[in-house]
């Protein structure tokens, strides 16, 4: 890993009846807009589905480097996320994120470990970290 800090940066554009386009240098453009629940036309990736995948993808991510470090074998790890998007005192924002996690894992692992090692993954998430959300893991840890 880097040295930190980190920066990131990423150009938006767009024009009053075109959708927004997402630019960063090395990567492929993403063209986004308004989900449909804010009369998007539901089709195709906007800010709320981008963060709401941003979370399944860092806890994926962060349980990857921690079950490498704690040398334990897994065979596949699934993230379903729930993000609910509420009005509270006339601010719009997340309020609560579910995660639900299946584990699946060789014959004989320590079931103990893979659970403490997803409870670690959970609290190491940078994107949920930087949330003011409630985090909510749901376990699902399956022996092959």
């Amino acid at each position: 890993m880097q040295a930190l800090p980190h920066h990131y940066q990423v150009s938006a554009s767009s024009s009053p009846k075109q959708t927004v386009m997402l630019k960063a240098e090395g990567l492929p453009d993403l063209e986004t807009d308004a989900p449909e629940e804010f009369g998007g036309p539901g089709d195709i990736w906007s800010p709320e589905t981008m963060l709401t995948g941003a979370i399944a993808n860092c806890l994926i991510l962060s349980f990857r480097a921690i079950a490498r470090a704690s040398k334990m074998e897994w065979t596949e790890i699934d993230c379903d996320v729930e993000a609910v998007l509420e009005r509270i005192d006339r601010v719009t924002r997340f309020t609560r994120i579910i995660l639900k996690v299946r584990l699946v894992v060789p014959a004989g692992t320590d079931q103990v470990k893979a659970d403490k090692l997803l409870d670690k993954s959970k609290i190491v998430c940078l994107i949920t970290n930087s949330m003011t959300s409630e985090v909510v893991l749901e376990k699902s840890i399956i022996s092959e």
